[in-house]
């Protein structure tokens, strides 16, 4: 059973684009993200999955499904944190991220940690 309650996952991210890495000519731009994840609830939680939906600023989507995050399926005690880094391509010089992490908590019930939106954004193309 889903519960879909206020989440006691916060989730902040922080943004990097990685110049080094894209090809503006072939459009092609890539971004670190940094992602933390505290616990404010009662009790411990144990990230399963994650899901991301990516968009470019041509409206294409890139839908991303997966188990835990860079291999790992964190376990966050109550006031715990955990931080993680990764990244992604789109094909404008501007997007977005947003989606939410599939979370059980210690006695069993599952719940969604939705992931605000957040840019994705070469320095220069924000005026």
């Amino acid at each position: 059973m889903l519960q879909q309650h206020h989440s006691p996952i916060v989730i902040e991210v922080e943004t990097a684009y990685l110049a080094d890495q894209s090809n503006p000519d072939n459009n092609h731009y890539v971004f670190s993200y940094t992602v933390t994840l505290r616990n404010r609830g009662s009790q411990g939680a144990r990230l399963l999955t994650r899901h991301w939906i990516i968009t470019d600023a041509d409206g294409r989507k890139q839908e991303v499904k997966g188990e835990g995050v860079v291999g790992e399926r964190p376990h966050l005690a109550p006031g715990e944190s955990y931080s993680y880094s990764s990244g992604t391509f789109i094909g404008t010089p501007v997007g977005s991220m947003h989606g939410s992490y599939g979370m059980a908590n210690d006695d069993g019930s599952r719940f969604n940690a939705p992931i605000p939106p957040f840019s994705l954004a070469v320095p220069s193309m924000i005026h």
